[in-house]
């Protein structure tokens, strides 16, 4: 059992990390901004869902394929950014919708989540980083390698629950102060097509550090 100190620091770290601005919090707030608090949730879901994929991946030595495959990181790198860039498009052409005045396809909160799970499985990124990060607060001699990591993944969650949940009733809230008029109907959805292009530049063209 990973002990009581260890996770306390864990928890520290992972305060730290949620609270930080990031591509997650980035995408979580322009949805909850865009669509409301269920899709701001939705989203939240997919993404958590996303690193209890990955830390399975990395405990049971998926990940390492990444460190030694670089084709493999650059092929799931390219087929991530294509997908936001997917996403991109079909965020605009809704918003082309509204200003045609013709009834956009409804916000949908599975949608949602599953466009949330697959910006973060298609991120070779968060591999690497839970890769890197969680096998430093587990201790191998003790219990299974992967219930460690899923709790360590669980106080992720819970942690990322509390700031990001916080930060998306604040924010939803801004959509309907300022959703009025033709224009203020469609800058959400610019904002989160943007906010998809600019992570998907991000993937093509960051390094692996």
């Amino acid at each position: 059992m990973i002990a009581t100190s260890t996770l306390l620091l864990f928890s520290g770290a992972c305060v730290a990390l949620a609270a930080t601005p990031g591509p997650d919090m980035l995408l979580i707030t322009s949805r909850s901004i865009s669509q409301g608090r269920a899709s701001g949730f939705a989203s939240l879901a997919g993404i958590q869902l996303g690193t209890y994929c990955h830390t399975l991946a990395a405990a049971l030595g998926l990940s390492q394929l990444f460190v030694a495959v670089p084709l493999a990181y650059d092929a799931v790198r390219i087929l991530g950014a294509c997908y936001l860039l997917y996403l991109a498009w079909k965020t605009l052409a809704s918003a082309r919708h509204i200003a045609a005045k013709t009834s956009p396809e409804p916000a949908s909160a599975h949608k949602a989540f599953r466009q949330g799970l697959l910006t973060n499985l298609l991120n070779p990124k968060m591999a690497l980083f839970v890769l890197a990060l969680f096998p430093q607060f587990i201790t191998p001699q003790s219990d299974s390698v992967v219930v460690q990591m899923l709790l360590l993944a669980t106080i992720l969650n819970a942690i990322g629950l509390v700031i990001n949940g916080s930060l998306i009733l604040l924010v939803s809230n801004m959509r309907n102060r300022f959703n009025t008029g033709a224009f203020s109907a469609r800058w959400p959805n610019y904002l989160l097509s943007g906010v998809f292009t600019g992570l998907a530049c991000k993937l093509l063209f960051d390094s692996r550090k």
